[in-house]
């Protein structure tokens, strides 16, 4: 894992060479231009949006835990769209494709978080709908 940490600029900088090379360095340069311009507004974006989301859900909506974690992706993909080379360039681009990202998030390990829904009990003391929590107890002023 090292190693692949230490060789990826190097890596990065060759991909970069060799499409100046087989096109222009015009081309190429405008490619890094073009991938810094799409990640800052990708992460603009996200930004927003994302603040968006926590607004809603200081507001009573429910935040689940695959949304923070897709948006956390997105997030991730606009800062490798951000560094110039062609091999962050397509790690960006799995993680912007929805399934993609969500099967390789399987594969991998990922959690795999249940929409929220808390369990209703029908059947409690208070009334019909009630959420009833069972546990011992007992007094303290005994």
């Amino acid at each position: 894992m090292r190693l692949i940490i230490l060789l990826l600029p190097w890596l990065e900088l060759y991909t970069l060479i060799k499409l100046g090379v087989e096109t222009s360095a015009l081309t190429a340069l405008a490619y890094v231009l073009l991938t810094l311009v799409l990640g800052v507004m990708l992460l603009r974006r996200q930004g927003r949006g994302m603040f968006q989301r926590l607004r809603e859900a200081q507001q009573g909506a429910v935040l689940g835990p695959q949304l923070l974690l897709d948006d956390m992706a997105l997030g991730l993909a606009g800062i490798l769209l951000i560094f110039p080379g062609m091999i962050s360039d397509v790690g960006a681009v799995i993680l912007l494709i929805g399934p993609l990202r969500r099967k390789l998030a399987r594969r991998f390990g990922g959690p795999q978080p249940e929409p929220y829904a808390p369990e209703r009990d029908s059947s409690g003391p208070d009334k019909p709908g009630s959420t009833t929590i069972e546990g011992d107890y007992r007094r303290l002023d005994d």
